[in-house]
Formats: structure tokens, C-alpha cells, sequence
């Protein structure tokens, strides 16, 4: 691999989340881009309050401006995010992976 690849490697894999010490849940919610029903069951029946993050990782083309958000947003209390670079994961809340995007949630130890 060249210095290039690694370089190129390592940019991609750069984590869009700050690091931090959770003490709180995070649960890893997968879904192909024909999952919205199942999503939608999901937000509907989870409590508001369960005091965990949840981080959506869906196939979604990088072409195509996804709704995710505002229609998830209908079906809980907790608040949806579209995740940015930087973002610090809070209880409570909802966070969708934007399309074309590899997720790390870097943790201190």
C-alpha cells in the first residue's frame, strides 16, 4: 500500500462522532434501504426515555436526498439527528448515518 492509500484509508475511516466517556447505551440499529416500515415499528414502540443513544446505519444511495429523519421524527419523542462531523452522542436520541459515510464512535478507555 502506498503512503497515498494510507493516507486516503485513514481519512475515510476518520470518526464522525468527538470521542468520549459514555455512560449510557448505544445500540446499533442496521436497516437496508427497504427497511423504513421496520425503523418506523421500532421509534414507535421504544420509550422516549430508555436513556440510550441510537445510531441508524441504512443503505442509502449518496444521490438521493433521504427523508429518514423527518419521517422517523414523526414516529418517537426522542430527537433525530442527521450526524455531522463532531457530533457528541447524548441519551435519548436518535442519530442517522448520512449515505456514502463509514461510522466510528471512538470511546476513552
Amino acid at each position: 500500500m502506498t503512503d497515498n492509500e494510507k493516507s486516503d484509508n485513514r481519512a475515510a475511516k476518520s470518526p464522525l462522532f468527538k470521542q468520549s466517556e459514555l455512560n449510557f447505551s448505544v445500540v446499533g440499529v442496521g436497516a437496508s434501504a427497504g427497511g423504513l416500515s421496520a425503523l418506523e415499528e421500532l421509534f414507535t414502540n421504544l420509550p422516549a426515555d430508555s436513556g440510550a443513544a441510537y445510531v441508524v446505519i441504512q443503505h442509502l444511495s449518496p444521490d438521493f436526498k433521504s427523508l429518514m429523519k423527518e419521517l422517523l421524527q414523526r414516529r418517537t419523542d426522542m430527537v433525530v439527528h442527521r450526524v455531522t462531523e463532531g457530533m457528541e452522542l447524548q441519551p435519548n436520541s436518535v442519530y442517522l448515518i448520512p449515505p456514502g459515510k463509514t461510522l466510528e464512535v471512538p470511546l476513552l478507555r
